[in-house]
């Protein structure tokens, strides 16, 4: 496993689960799948004598971020397996490079223009309406690297703020849902789909998943189509996120894909007959697909370090609820927007598993 975060260490479980030993290559020594894994080589994702200890010493490599160097997966392949590969994972890690892929698939980004120069804002006036969202094209998530600008005079500011980066100009568009799909792919070229997840959130951090989503079966379907085609179009394998914007006239927006497990795929650790993470160590070993099937409502709540104040909040208002189930990440420092841990809130029907998450996060708070 490259990458020690939470991802990584629900993979670690699950991989040891079905009997297989795990290495993580990480450079923080206290990351989370360290905690839980065989072996843990630290050292960062460019040392080649590193690499090649791992390289060596592995059978199939994956991933649990886009960020890793395209140029270290390329190099472990000359070992191993590397799943998902340098191709896959590199389409994800620019936004302006993801967003004319979207369009080769022959499906529909938010509308957006690429921003690398301050000229560049004037002449997007055409083709992008504000308000709209300056991103940074590489290396941003949970809201970082992006502002929202109400006119091109803030664009201007934005972007200078941003340090003149290679930027994405995103239109914002009145959104019915935001919905997401987690698809797993073989090595066989086989694609299996999770159910179809409702996200909302909170400061651009996901505060909670719904699922089943509240949406007709058939946008479900064409969700799930969409993404299957871009599975298809990388020759991915593993286990891959691409979230969506359902528009109020029912349009259906490719927002961005994660060539990885999913915060929003948390929900399947409690709620599916089998995890993203054992789905993931199913398709990077070569076995058969798990079965996905939806066992129960669920409502997934996010935990950031915003709910820890000075001290470990006191989770017996959770723990007293016989249907919710809390996962905690191992992480040694609470910091506002940090992603410490989640917790699912099961019930017979969507609404009561709603309301039940709720009141617990109301409490914890």
């Amino acid at each position: 496993m490259l990458g020690g975060g939470q991802l990584g260490r629900m993979f670690t479980v699950a991989a040891r689960t079905l009997g297989y030993r795990v290495m993580v290559l990480e450079p923080d020594q206290h990351s989370p799948a360290a905690q839980l894994a065989d072996e843990h080589i630290i050292a960062p994702y460019d040392d080649a004598a590193a690499l090649t200890l791992f390289g060596t010493a592995c059978d199939v490599v994956t991933t649990e971020f886009e960020n890793i160097p395209a140029a270290t997966l390329d190099f472990l392949a000359q070992f191993c397996p590397v799943r998902p590969s340098a191709h896959a994972v590199k389409m994800a890690q620019d936004r302006l490079v993801e967003k004319e892929f979207v369009r080769s698939c022959g499906l529909s980004p938010v509308p957006f223009a690429a921003i690398r120069q301050p000229q560049d804002i004037a002449a997007a006036q055409g083709s992008v309406a504000y308000p709209a969202i300056l991103k940074t094209a590489r290396f941003g998530y949970d809201g970082k690297g992006q502002v929202t600008v109400k006119s091109a005079a803030e664009a201007e500011a934005a972007f200078a703020e941003l340090g003149e980066v290679d930027c994405v100009l995103e239109q914002r568009v009145d959104l019915q849902r935001e919905i997401s799909v987690i698809l797993a792919r073989s090595t066989n070229g086989e694609a299996c789909c999770f159910p179809v997840a409702e996200n909302e959130h909170r400061n651009g951090i996901l505060h909670q998943t719904i699922v089943p989503a509240r949406i007709e079966t058939q946008l479900a379907e064409a969700a799930q189509a969409a993404a299957t085609r871009m599975a298809e179009q990388l020759a991915f394998v593993g286990v891959m996120a691409v979230e969506f914007f359902v528009t109020k006239q029912g349009e259906l927006l490719v927002n961005e894909m994660a060539p990885r497990t999913h915060n929003s795929g948390h929900y399947t650790l409690d709620a599916c007959l089998t995890s993203q993470f054992e789905q993931q160590v199913r398709m990077v070993c070569g076995l058969p697909f798990g079965d996905t099937r939806l066992l129960s409502p669920v409502v997934m709540v996010n935990l950031l370090g915003d709910v820890w104040h000075d001290a470990q909040p006191d989770w017996l208002a959770l723990l007293q609820s016989a249907n919710t189930k809390l996962h905690l990440y191992g992480k040694r420092e609470a910091r506002v927007g940090r992603k410490m841990g989640h917790y699912c809130t099961l019930a017979p029907e969507l609404d009561a598993a709603l309301e039940e998450a709720g009141h617990i996060f109301q409490k914890l708070q």
